[in-house]
């Protein structure tokens, strides 16, 4: 079984793919780039504001897929600059403070939109466990 999910508290698809689906008692949810969801427009500030607004938009989508970020299992962030580390590690340690999901991070040539920041995230759901 397979289910979309979609919300507007966070920035809509901009392409051929869903904010997240539901499956297997997971819920996938796709990357998210520091987008405002009421403006569609990149956050102003460097990468602490930036990391600050993709976890706000994850945190929409994993509420609309009906989880919080503690069932986040994994996460990928990717970054423009792996010279931002710290800075995104600062803000990302508010959002996870205990038993952090697993993680990979990696410098990436390009994101969306020009973004200095993108995470994806798998969360573990109650359904289909």
């Amino acid at each position: 079984m397979r289910e979309t999910v979609k919300t507007d508290k966070a920035p809509a698809a901009i392409g051929p793919y869903s904010q997240a689906v539901r499956s297997g008692g997971f819920l996938f949810c796709s990357g998210q780039i520091p987008l405002d969801p009421g403006t569609g427009k990149m956050v102003e500030g460097g990468i602490e504001a930036q990391t600050d607004r993709v976890l706000r938009n994850l945190e929409a989508v994993l509420a609309a897929g009906g989880v919080t970020l503690a069932a986040v299992v994994k996460t990928t962030v990717f970054l423009a600059d792996l010279a931002d580390f710290p800075a995104m590690n600062a803000v990302y340690g508010k959002y996870f403070p205990l038993d952090p999901p697993a993680r990979a991070t990696v410098q990436a040539a390009r994101l969306p939109a020009g973004a200095l920041v993108e995470i994806e995230a798998i969360a573990k759901t109650d359904q289909g466990a």
